[in-house]
């Protein structure tokens, strides 16, 4: 065992520690949490116009404070781009991390030099928790990737503006520098198909130990390396035996990563986000994420089926429940407030403080009144998968409201296909009667005739990744949407289908 491989051991032991303090005391972190953001910024533009100087407690922040999305808070973003001072934050933010809108072009989220520190605190305490667990640390002595944006950054007024996995890629720790793959040119490349044929080129004879990244953008570069080494990515990469991941639900992936792998290997569940380092996974027998309580961010929660009401009930930690969809808001030291993520997540644990993310609340299907949510689809998927010894490549789901021939409506799966079912009626059924199972309202729709059951559109093998490059989309951060409550995606994707059902 190597000096640096004994090293990660005694760090993790006493991060591990540290973490148990606030993890045995949640309401008093958060707490803590909270008094400190308010006081930080009751002399800013924001803190000024929402009287932070008369805020004592979180029923007066609610009353001051309403929920904002990005569209809601741009007035105070924007006088921040422009380059001025104390507005959201003390100061200046350090970077912008640029994200792609919904309504008006590009977002300029702040990060400020309080909020990155926990975000690569944040990355790192995940792997450190995980060697305390497992005791495997000997991956710190081989080649790490994580595929990202191209970390170089544009100035605005004075401020580095780039992608959030761009700025990442500037906080790895001195220890690491040499283990890092690919070299600082490869990852600055823009096109994401170049980029990746030369992180095959420069990562296929290294001893690669951990590899990061999206799963979707992450199984295009295991597949090319297949087809360039002719042998599965555990046979190239010996010592591959850890997976970390985020941004979207691995499981729908599994099989087809464990068949280009050729084994198992672990895998660290991430929740980061340009806002915010929320969540990760801190055990490998226990699901989901531990909740960071104590890192710079004060969490709200609104029930998604209250939330589209007009003064929905806003719940702090100490009144969530297990199982229950919530919307989470999020106050952070980058001076965001009050500020509606958009992902919902629901508990699987109070103590610890463990979540999983079940969704996105613009990213549903409820044409019919249905609410349907990306975790019932790939729990639906899952099931099918193991049904009828199916792969999945990728998926998505919208409604067909009017369909030909006054057929009854119904749900569009539109799939791509690594291997057919064996039984295509039966993978069919599975995945209907899934959702039925899991929610009510679909299953009153199928039995009350207003929707026929599911049905699936093949995608051509590599149409989702055609349909990416087609908008500008392959790559980096970008990840396809599991579901949608309109017809966009879908009908973009039938240029590259076969319909089989």
């Amino acid at each position: 065992m190597s000096l640096k491989s004994v090293a990660a051991k005694i760090f993790a032991k006493n991060i591990v520690n540290k973490t148990l303090k606030w993890v045995n005391n949640p309401v008093k972190a958060q707490e803590k949490v909270f008094q400190n953001l308010i006081n930080t910024a009751k002399n800013t533009s924001f803190g000024k116009d929402h009287n932070f100087n008369k805020i004592g407690s979180f029923e007066d922040f609610s009353k001051a404070v309403p929920v904002r999305d990005y569209e809601e808070l741009k007035p105070y973003v924007e006088e921040v781009v422009k380059g001025k001072e104390n507005i959201l934050w003390p100061g200046k933010p350090i970077y912008f991390a640029k994200t792609s809108g919904t309504t008006s072009g590009a977002k300029y989220i702040p990060i400020t030099e309080e909020s990155i520190k926990e975000q690569v605190n944040a990355s790192r305490n995940a792997i450190l928790t995980y060697i305390n667990e497992t005791g495997n640390s000997s991956f710190v002595d081989g080649k790490m990737i994580f595929l990202q944006g191209s970390p170089e950054l544009e100035l605005k007024n004075g401020i580095n503006l780039g992608r959030l996995s761009g700025i990442s890629a500037h906080y790895v720790p001195n220890y690491l520098q040499k283990n890092r793959l690919p070299s600082w040119e490869t990852n600055c490349i823009e096109d994401w198909e170049t980029k990746v044929n030369a992180i095959v080129e420069e990562t296929i004879n290294e001893d690669m130990t951990v590899i990061a990244g999206i799963p979707s953008w992450v199984q295009m570069y295991f597949e090319k390396l297949n087809e360039k080494s002719k042998v599965k990515v555990g046979d190239l990469f010996k010592n591959f035996n850890l997976f970390i991941y985020g941004g979207v639900n691995y499981e729908p992936y599994r099989a087809k990563f464990e068949n280009l792998i050729g084994r198992k290997v672990d895998s660290i569940e991430l929740f980061p986000a340009s806002e915010g380092f929320f969540a990760y996974q801190d055990s490998q027998k226990e699901k989901g994420m531990l909740l960071l309580l104590n890192s710079g961010i004060f969490y709200e929660f609104i029930k998604s089926d209250d939330f589209f009401e007009e003064n929905p009930k806003r719940l702090t930690i100490k009144d969530v429940e297990i199982d229950v969809n919530y919307v989470m808001i999020i106050s952070t030291n980058a001076g965001l407030w009050a500020y509606n993520l958009g992902d919902t997540v629901q508990f699987i644990s109070l103590k610890p403080y463990r979540v999983i993310v079940s969704g996105r609340i613009k990213h549903f299907i409820s044409a019919f009144g249905e609410h349907v949510i990306a975790k019932e689809v790939e729990q639906a998927m899952q099931e099918a998968i193991g049904a009828t010894n199916a792969s999945v490549n990728e998926f998505t789901v919208a409604p067909q409201i009017t369909p030909q021939e006054n057929e009854l409506p119904f749900h569009e799966w539109l799939i791509e296909f690594e291997t057919l079912p064996d039984n295509m009626e039966k993978f069919i059924e599975t995945l209907d009667t899934s959702l039925q199972n899991q929610n009510s309202y679909y299953y009153d729709l199928i039995v009350g005739n207003v929707l026929q059951t599911l049905k699936i559109t093949q995608i051509k093998p590599g149409g989702y990744t055609s349909y990416m490059k087609s908008i500008g989309k392959l790559g980096g951060q970008n990840k396809v949407q599991r579901l949608s409550n309109d017809r966009k995606l879908a009908n973009g994707l039938h240029k590259y289908s076969t319909t089989i059902s």
